[in-house]
Order: C-alpha cells, then structure tokens, then sequence
C-alpha cells in the first residue's frame, strides 16, 4: 500500500495574524491518500476545509509541515520549491474543481476545456473529445456555457479539470449548486474516475456525497476529528 500513496501530508499547519490575532486555519493535520481513492473533507463553515485542499493543491504556501504528492516532496523536508517548480507541480499533478463553475461564457465547450492549454503545451481537440464523451458532454462540444445546465456545467468544469491527465482531482464542493439527481450524476462520475486509478479529494457539505468516499476527514477549527 505504502507504494500506492499519492499524497502524504504530515503536521500540516496555517497560520493567519490579524493584528495580536492567531488563526490557525490549518491546525496540525496528518493523512495519507491512495491512487484511486476518493476522500472525502467535511465539517463546518469556517472550520479549515477549503484552507486544506488549497494547501493540498499547492496553491496556497503552509507554514510549518510537510507534504509529498506523487512521490514529491512539496513543502518542507529541508528545501521548498521555487514558484516555478511549484507551478509545475500544479499543471503535472493537479485537476482543480472550484465550487464556482469559472468557464469563459463566451468560449464553446471545448474551447473551455482547451484552455489550460494556452498556457502550456497541451493535449489538443482529440484529447477534449475523449474527455468530453468519458462526462457525457460531446454532443455540446459547439455550445456555449449559458447553453447548458448546472449539471452540464459542472462535467465542463471536470473535463477541463481533467484534460491534463493529472493524478489528483481537487474539487471545492462539486454539487453544491445541484439538484439531486445533478449531484448524483456527479458523485457516479467522481466515482468512475477513482476506478481508473484518479485520487479525488473533495470538500462537501453534502452527506450524501461524503458517505459515498472511501475515507472521510472531519475538520473542525483546523483539527481532524475522524479519519
């Protein structure tokens, strides 16, 4: 198993001051995830959830700890990465699914989904294509966003999270403007993409959703109470 953990994380912390003020928003967390498990991170409003998988993602810096993505140390064990590196880690490693959908309303599609590509040598209309028919979105490919439903929005947002080929999918509440039978749809799709060897880390105030993971992190004030 030890050989399958894609990510590592040890002590995390971070550490806002507001004046004489502390917040730890990020208070000491540890855990390890698997190639193709899906974690699932919930707790209240405010708690640290979304602090954590911009931590996890490298988009945001910790202030002490330690993680490893990939077999990569990120952040402490004796050298940080330069912004460059990092960015590189990002693009190799990382989908990001932000709880705004984020598409450009006046690009089709699949232009939506190429867009990562203007700032990278990336896959081309094949590779979307073969993306947008995994989510069920090929039939779209020519339609704008305000064409579309929330739910086929949402696939856009995961295809283009998708079109790199990264080893972890972070998604930022991924149903959380859905009906639920969209939501549904969601989680079998999250689901399906574990089965090909993806880690999903997800934040949710979605029980239903989160009950669907394979482990549950619970964060209260900064804290990990279950794992």
């Amino acid at each position: 198993m030890e050989n399958n953990i894609v990510i590592s994380a040890a002590d995390l912390r971070k550490v806002y001051r507001r004046g004489a003020e502390e917040v730890r928003a990020v208070d000491g967390v540890s855990f390890e995830a698997a190639a193709g498990e899906m974690v699932a991170i919930t707790g209240p409003s405010g708690s640290g959830k979304t602090t954590l998988l911009n931590l996890i993602g490298c988009l945001d810096n910790p202030t002490s700890g330690t993680l490893s993505v990939g077999g990569r140390a990120v952040f402490g064990g004796g050298r940080e990465l330069s912004e460059r590196e990092l960015t590189l880690v990002r693009r190799e490693l990382f989908g990001y699914v932000f709880q705004k959908f984020y598409l450009i309303p006046t690009l089709t599609v699949e232009e939506n989904i190429l867009l990562p590509g203007a700032f990278y040598a990336a896959p081309g209309a094949k590779e979307a294509h073969e993306v947008m028919k995994l989510l069920g979105i090929e039939r779209r490919y020519r339609h704008l966003p305000g064409e579309l439903s929330g739910g086929e929005m949402q696939r856009v947002a995961i295809a283009r999270a998708l079109i790199n080929s990264p080893r972890v999918l972070l998604a930022d509440e991924p149903t959380g403007s859905l009906d639920s039978r969209r939501a549904e749809e969601i989680k079998d799709i999250l689901r399906g993409l574990t089965r090909q060897g993806i880690t999903v880390v997800m934040v949710t105030h979605n029980l239903e959703l989160a009950s669907s993971a394979d482990r549950r992190l619970e964060i209260r004030d900064g804290k990990i109470h279950g794992v």
